[in-house]
């Protein structure tokens, strides 16, 4: 994304943190708003039109697990929830109700620019030369990040489509999950091996297999894509 214009909504009450965040996303050359309620963050999303949110969790009128609900009925733009240390905040349910990445606060901003251009890298890159992968009920449009899934097209955010399309690309090869952090989070993902986790329940709460294909669990190493 650097070098060319992204769209970043930063959503936190902490009006001092939010223009320091505002700040440097313009200082990369993000075009970038600001919202500092729930209520707020909603109209600003769907008059702004981000290309990523970073949504603080701990908000008036509407919290920021509320406004990711609402987000995910209609739209798969990444998010990046920022909760603060000690704040009471179920990672695991986060990414399970379908954020990206989470940061805890106090954070580098430096940190904080990583993830952000890890995430809309891949959301907005093109993917050139890789054909689309068809199995058995199964149909992954890499270039379009659509899933065909028994005739009926299947919402996924980016992480999910990467997760999927990566382990169907490489069928029958067993991958831990450090390997599918850094193939698909990016080398410098800071995060556990429970976000692969969530995202394989995800994965697999839409796409429950096929008589060809399964995503399996290989206990004690990791998952793979098999195909028989």
């Amino acid at each position: 994304m650097e070098g060319t214009i992204g769209k970043v909504l930063v959503v936190d009450d902490d009006k001092n943190i939010s223009e320091v965040l505002k700040m440097y996303l313009e200082s990369a050359g993000y075009t970038t708003r600001v919202a500092n309620d729930g209520r707020e963050a909603q109209e600003m999303f769907m008059a702004f039109k981000p290309d990523l949110v970073l949504l603080d969790v701990m908000l008036p009128y509407m919290d920021g697990i509320d406004v990711l609900k609402w987000i995910r009925k209609e739209h798969e733009t990444p998010v990046i929830m920022i909760t603060a240390k000690g704040e009471t905040f179920d990672k695991v349910l986060g990414l399970e109700l379908g954020a990206d990445d989470y940061i805890v606060k106090p954070f580098e901003p430096k940190e904080l620019m990583a993830r952000v251009k890890a995430v809309l890298r891949r959301y907005t890159s093109e993917v050139d030369n890789k054909e689309t992968l068809s199995f058995d009920n199964l149909v992954i449009d890499v270039n379009s990040y659509n899933v065909t899934y028994k005739g009926n097209e299947i919402k996924m955010p980016p992480k999910e489509f990467e997760l999927l399309y990566y382990l169907a690309s490489n069928k029958n090869r067993v991958f831990t999950r450090e390997q599918l952090l850094c193939e698909v989070w990016g080398y410098d993902y800071p995060g556990d091996s429970r976000t692969v986790d969530v995202h394989i329940k995800r994965l697999r709460e839409k796409i429950a297999g096929g008589d060809t294909w399964q995503l399996e669990t290989v206990w004690g190493v990791g998952y793979k894509f098999e195909v028989k």
